[in-house]
């Protein structure tokens, strides 16, 4: 995992062929794996080293906090934009916890920035593009509470082709019973917290 997020840190080489067709350079993943694996702080691990960084959470996280948002200015009521996560991130890296949590409609909202790496706004009389050049690192859970290899890794997460299309490293993370492990863990564990 941790090479999987150096790639994305450093990033892969934009292509423009002949300035007509864009291909973005940065490297999106999604970490799909059992609960208490340490999804989520591999992304807080992520927002702590990455140059900028951007973390948001699937479960409050909607359409218009991810991508922007238009709103009157108390003070001049005129209309405003306000760029969210994704625009927030830009030149850098997203992060969003709790992917599969999000509705498929705030998913859906995402698919230009992931692809396009660009947000197109039409609101309020204001009709703009806002850059969005950033890696998305996303973090999800599987359907059924827990990974399933009898099952593909379409079957085991809630997510549709669109979406998942976008990613370009889809790495499952799976908690393997081991009393032995899993018990050196535990003693790691309750060790670093009683220093």
């Amino acid at each position: 995992i941790k090479r999987a997020i150096c790639y994305t840190l450093f990033g892969g080489m934009e292509k423009n062929s002949r300035n007509k067709h864009r291909v973005r350079g940065d490297i999106n993943i999604l970490l799909m794996g059992d609960p208490g694996c340490g999804k989520s702080q591999f992304l807080k691990w992520t927002e702590k080293v990455a140059f900028r960084a951007v973390y948001a959470t699937g479960k409050g996280a909607s359409a218009v906090g991810l991508t922007a948002s238009v709103r009157k200015d108390p003070l001049t009521r005129e209309w405003t934009l306000e760029g969210g996560a994704l625009v927030l991130a830009d030149r850098g890296v997203c992060m969003i916890d709790e992917f599969d949590k999000m509705n498929e409609q705030d998913r859906t909202s995402i698919h230009e920035a992931m692809e396009q790496q660009t947000i197109s706004i039409s609101k309020a009389g204001i009709v703009t593009t806002l850059q969005a050049r950033c890696a998305v690192i996303a973090a999800a859970n599987p359907v059924k509470g827990r990974y399933d290899p009898s099952m593909s890794f379409i079957e085991n997460v809630d997510l549709t082709d669109p979406i998942l299309s976008r990613f370009d490293i889809l790495w499952v993370v799976r908690d393997e019973v081991d009393p032995v492990k899993d018990e050196q863990l535990a003693d790691f564990v309750v060790g670093n917290h009683i220093r």
